[in-house]
């Protein structure tokens, strides 16, 4: 059953009491979203849930707020950042699955993949949400990543490792953590290799003042880099021109 409402521009406040009285009280499970064990889902979670749906993409928090101070019989209640119906009898409870697929779906943020795909999935608040269907599973993680990765759980693998499974309606069910080894998913990002530069490229260290590397000659001759070396030939004829230039009385 799906409820279908009116794509004015804006709502009224009782036409937006009904709504929420309608996701909150009745099928939480329509809208992707779990109620804890006291009816309560987490506003920012609602209202991302009403911005899906045509006519209602201007809710925000303080809409709420006045569906429930202006009106007599307001049909939700908040307390700090979580919302919950007043009625809750229609609501079903959440219980141990009993009935489960062979197959579940959820969706993860994109950059937590690589850490997930090793130590599973976890959430730092609250439990895992996961749906029957790929579509609804997509739907929610969209909420939380405009390209989330997709994750498919083998429930029979998780019940061997003792994974619990809790549900209202059997169409969304959650989970405290599921072990790595009992999903898949696509591919991990290859990491990028750290590339050298080429020896030729890499800058030589500069030189301090006064300081000289030795180098050896092929010959076993040992010579100073950075100085040019004369050649045997050379140091005759100077040695030959001091001699000649000595005056007769000096030779």
């Amino acid at each position: 059953m799906e409820a279908k409402f009116s794509t004015m521009t804006k709502k009224s406040p009782n036409e937006l009491a009904k709504i929420l009285a309608y996701i909150l009280g009745r099928r939480p499970d329509e809208f992707g979203l779990v109620p804890d064990s006291a009816g309560y889902v987490k506003i920012k979670e609602l209202i991302k849930a009403l911005n899906e749906e045509e006519g209602w993409r201007y809710v925000r928090k303080a809409h709420l707020e006045e569906v429930r101070l202006t009106l007599p019989n307001a049909p939700i209640e908040i307390e700090d950042n979580l919302i919950r119906a007043r009625d809750r009898s229609h609501l079903p409870p959440l219980e141990a699955a009993a009935d489960l697929p062979k197959l579940l779906y959820t969706c993860i943020r994109r950059k937590a993949y690589p850490f997930v795909a090793t130590r599973g999935i976890m959430k730092s608040e609250g439990d895992v949400i996961l749906c029957a269907d790929l579509q609804t599973a997509e739907r929610i993680g969209r909420r939380i990543d405009r390209t989330p990765v997709t994750l498919t759980v083998q429930v029979q693998k998780s019940l061997q490792k003792r994974v619990r499974y809790f549900t209202g309606d059997g169409n969304l069910y959650t989970a405290a953590f599921i072990p790595a080894g009992c999903f898949t998913g696509p591919p991990l990002p290859r990491e990028k290799p750290d590339l050298a530069p080429p020896t030729d490229m890499v800058p030589a260290a500069p030189k301090k003042p006064g300081s000289y590397t030795i180098e050896i000659e092929p010959n076993g001759a040992i010579g100073r880099s950075g100085r040019k070396k004369e050649p045997p030939w050379k140091k005759n004829r100077k040695r030959d021109n001091k001699r000649h230039d000595k005056p007769p009385w000096r030779r």
